[in-house]
């Protein structure tokens, strides 16, 4: 069985493909505007993995493989992303990879993952251009929407994958469902050695010396150490959400307003000012601030690398234990380190694509059950598909 990569960015599925065949991919195939993306994988191979950048150096001729799968930008429809719409200039990558995939290369299977919002109403625009390309390519389409908690992870971390099969028919990935390492478990399985140059910090400050952390500690819990705080958690907490659970969700600001006067944090007094009128008048704030762990996180994303502490230790996550958190290989290095830390967010959680794998190579090896169909919607959540034996119709589907 082979494989190959295209737009693999930090390479979490490449890895994961890597891990269920048993093989490195026989190439990668990207884009000019994701080389500082891909570069991650790139060098974890050595370079010794052939890597195309299309419109700078592609090849006449592919090397047949089996299947090929893509990480494309998931801004156009992510709910972080202000932007988000199905006429987002991002969702068309999936288009412009699934071209020319299904067209030159024409591999068994194609596949790939983005936002949740892909099989959403949303998304109905764009599964449609798929489903198009598939048709006209000879292939079927599929969507599985998941939790990567639901792979064993420690964070909830919704997606969408897609699937184009070659055929007349589509086969039903796996459903998956297996208990969640907690999250205080897994940072504190990550070693720090001295010669690694993934232990680096990606906060040199202390978690305690956060304003609203230092008032938790001295108000609400006096004399608590940080480690005392998250053995009595039920769950990961942000400090501000922990401060208005206990003192109220509008009123907490004014008397947290007023501890920060009075001990000389003006920057926090005058914000609480603000966050108290934003909440009194209907809206919403912010929260992105230190976050303790315990059990599970939501999604590691954002501000996360920067605001996760560590459950023990007075101190934040190192890029080493970032990397863990997407279940990346002990020896793999974030080129460029800090300055590149957000492409750990942009990638596929490797437990999870490798879920998906070992459902393609079921598939290849006949063994995956199918139906007669030229579209499914699987929903690992609820273990349900919906598909129509004719040809379903999207609207009525989508979830």
């Amino acid at each position: 069985m082979k494989y190959a990569s295209i737009v693999p960015l930090i390479g979490g599925e490449t890895i994961a493909m890597e891990k269920v065949f048993g093989k490195r991919p026989e190439y990668m195939l990207s884009y000019e505007g994701f080389q500082s993306n891909d570069r991650h994988i790139v060098d974890h191979y050595n370079n010794e993995v052939p890597y195309h950048v299309m419109d700078l150096n592609k090849p006449e001729v592919f090397e047949k493989v089996d299947v090929v799968n893509a990480v494309c930008p998931c801004a156009g429809l992510s709910s972080l992303s202000p932007s988000a719409g199905s006429n987002n200039a991002a969702n068309d990558w999936m288009s412009i990879s699934a071209n020319y995939v299904l067209e030159h290369m024409r591999p068994k299977v194609f596949w790939g993952e983005n936002a949740p919002r892909l099989a959403s109403k949303m998304g109905e625009p764009i599964v449609t251009k798929l489903r198009k390309i598939a048709s006209k390519n000879g292939y079927t389409l599929s969507l599985y929407k998941t939790k990567s908690k639901l792979h064993g992870l420690s964070q909830v971390r919704e997606r969408s994958f897609y699937f184009f099969w070659k055929g007349n028919r589509t086969p039903l990935v796996h459903y998956v469902e297996r208990p969640h390492e907690k999250i205080e478990d897994l940072i504190l399985s990550v070693e720090r050695r001295d010669d690694d140059p993934m232990n680096v910090l990606t906060n040199t400050k202390k978690p305690t010396d956060n304003p609203y952390y230092k008032y938790i500690l001295s108000e609400i819990h006096p004399d608590m150490s940080h480690k005392e705080f998250v053995e009595q958690l039920t769950k990961t907490e942000s400090v501000l959400t922990y401060i208005e659970n206990n003192l109220g969700r509008t009123t907490s600001y004014n008397k947290v307003g007023e501890w920060m006067e009075a001990n000389g944090y003006v920057k926090e007094s005058k914000q609480c000012k603000r966050m108290y009128a934003k909440l009194k008048s209907g809206g919403n704030i912010m929260r992105k601030t230190t976050e303790i762990p315990k059990d599970y996180i939501g999604a590691f994303v954002g501000h996360m690398p920067t605001n996760l502490t560590h459950p023990v230790e007075d101190r934040y996550l190192t890029i080493r234990e970032c990397l863990a958190i997407m279940k990346m290989p002990e020896d793999f290095i974030l080129q460029g380190g800090l300055r590149n830390l957000n492409h750990i967010c942009q990638n596929v959680p490797v437990t999870t694509a490798a879920d998906m794998a070992e459902s393609i190579k079921l598939f290849l090896d006949n063994k995956l059950d199918s139906v007669d169909s030229n579209f499914v919607i699987q929903d690992n959540k609820a273990k349900h598909e919906n598909y129509e034996k004719n040809g379903v119709q999207l609207t009525d589907f989508m979830l």
